[in-house]
């Protein structure tokens, strides 16, 4: 047989094989590791093994999908956090028309004209300073997305916990009605053989009727214990968020489950103490981890809360440019002109002197489009510096409701510890307390074999009567189906006690 190990380390995703080995078995099928694809309902003969069940929980259950839309979350929220140091750029533009008297955007001066016009503009801002809100942001949210993931590790856990469980308790079930239809085949031999004794006249036929009842109580134990099995698979299905014989779902009836060789338990003494299996629970469980991170979260919280009490230093620039139809246009020299009458001037002197005046001549065109944007071309570059003198005190109380938060979370982690303590002594005593009742029970077991072995010689010798028999027998099987629970319950909790302790589970 092949055997796979596996060990609960530090993780990116849950290990789900390394819950569905947490009753430490020997997988006897050769199709165990088949997997179910998200939205699967079963597989074609509605048999499931316990990898499957626990993978078909972690897609289906609504806690799961929920943790996992808050590590979305979370990583969304860290990313934006790192994307706040970049500058933030924007840019805008405009056309607009006007007609009667305007002012010209290019010259300020009125118009009377339509006047189309464009602007342009193009501005940037980048933070230098604030007290370092943004780096410890980031820290705070690289904390909490570490928190969350954590939670979901935890919620995987319990889903597949419980489904453990359900499976364990369909493999009970299941074993008590093997052993409830091996009684009725032992019962309804007896009442065979007894029935072709009375009819030789060798037994009384009132043996008959014990025998009889007999055969009918074990039927009706079978009975019970098929009811049994089938709210155990029903549970399970309701554990995988599997409606029953919905959408191809498998009903009790149909399900199975792969069956696994449970050796039996040595009883020896557990390996650690409540003390050190709590001691080592706290480096690994994803709960405590997630509680401890949310802390140091909030801590960082505190942190970006008192930054509020320091300057703020910004860095800003702006190009703006604009195009009016009304715009400013180039001039050009056209030629000269000379007047065609002399000027006549008074020297000094007395003396007349004519000049003739010579004029240039001008044409003028508009600016291009491109040529106006650019000549119109405006840069700016400023320093901000934001001093809070006094801000009502939201600064100061913002500080005081991160540390009360920081505080709550700090409650928080320490009510999870207990919760986990007190799990772990739990555990720790049903564990012992399992351990002493199979012990007992494999005792009982041992003992009520010998007495039926006697029991049975006597009946079939006729030194016996069917009543005493079958009292004899009723003690047996009773004996044997606790057993097969003692059994499940012992092995169950040892290996979750492991489970605390991130020992490698093998199967």
């Amino acid at each position: 047989m092949k055997r796979f190990t596996f060990n609960n380390g530090p993780v990116n995703r849950f290990k789900v094989t390394i819950l569905a080995s947490l009753l430490g078995l020997t997988i006897s099928t050769a199709d165990a590791q088949t997997t179910v694809q998200t939205g699967q309902a079963a597989p074609a003969s509605n048999r499931f093994s316990l990898r499957q069940c626990i993978d078909i929980a972690l897609q289906n259950n609504l806690q799961v999908k929920q943790g996992q839309l808050n590590v979305q979350g979370s990583e969304l929220q860290l990313r934006q956090s790192k994307l706040n140091l970049l500058p933030s750029v924007n840019g805008f533009a405009s056309q607009s028309f006007s007609s009667g008297r305007n002012i010209n955007p290019t010259t300020n001066a009125f118009v009377t004209s339509s006047v189309s016009s464009n602007n342009y503009q193009l501005s940037g801002q980048v933070t230098v300073f604030n007290g370092f809100a943004l780096q410890r942001t980031i820290k705070q949210n690289d904390l909490f997305l570490q928190s969350t993931q954590q939670n979901l590790l935890a919620t995987q856990n319990n889903v597949a916990l419980l489904v453990v469980q359900n499976y364990l308790n369909v493999l009970t079930y299941q074993e008590q009605l093997d052993i409830a239809r091996r009684q009725v085949v032992t019962s309804q031999g007896q009442l065979d053989r007894t029935t072709k004794l009375v009819n030789a006249g060798t037994l009384a036929e009132a043996q008959l009727y014990d025998l009889r009842a007999q055969v009918a109580n074990d039927e009706l134990a079978v009975v019970n214990a098929q009811n049994n099995l089938d709210l155990a698979k029903l549970a399970l299905l309701q554990a995988m968020n599997l409606p029953a014989g919905n959408s191809g779902a498998p009903t009790p009836n149909t399900l199975e489950i792969e069956k696994y060789q449970l050796d039996d338990p040595t009883l020896e003494p557990y390996s650690a103490s409540a003390q050190q299996v709590y001691e080592a629970a706290l480096q690994f469980m994803p709960d405590v981890k997630a509680a401890e991170l949310r802390v140091r979260s909030d801590a960082a919280g505190v942190e970006v809360a008192k930054a509020g009490l320091y300057p703020t230093l910004t860095v800003s620039g702006s190009l703006s440019t604009l195009y009016s139809n009304v715009g400013l246009q180039k001039q050009f020299e056209n030629g000269s002109v000379v007047s065609p009458d002399p000027l006549t001037v008074v020297l000094p002197n007395g003396q007349q002197q004519q000049f003739y005046i010579v004029q240039t001549a001008y044409r003028y065109e508009d600016y291009r489009y491109g040529e106006q944007l650019n000549n119109n071309l405006n840069r700016g570059l400023s320093i901000n510096l934001n001093i809070p003198i006094f801000g009502r005190f939201q600064a100061r109380n913002r500080i005081t409701n991160a540390t009360i938060t920081q505080k709550t979370s700090e409650i928080t982690a320490e009510n999870t510890k207990l919760t986990l303590r007190q799990n772990i002594e739990s555990a720790y005593t049903s564990m012992l307390a399992a351990a002493n009742r199979y012990r007992a029970t494999l005792v009982q077991v041992e003992s009520l074999e010998k007495a039926f072995q006697a029991a049975e010689s006597r009946f079939n010798a006729g030194a016996l009567n069917s009543v005493d028999y079958n009292i004899a027998k009723n003690n047996l099987d009773t004996a044997r189906a606790n057993l097969v629970q003692a059994k499940f319950d012992y092995v169950f909790r040892t290996k979750i006690l492991d489970f605390y302790q991130n020992k490698p589970l093998s199967f």
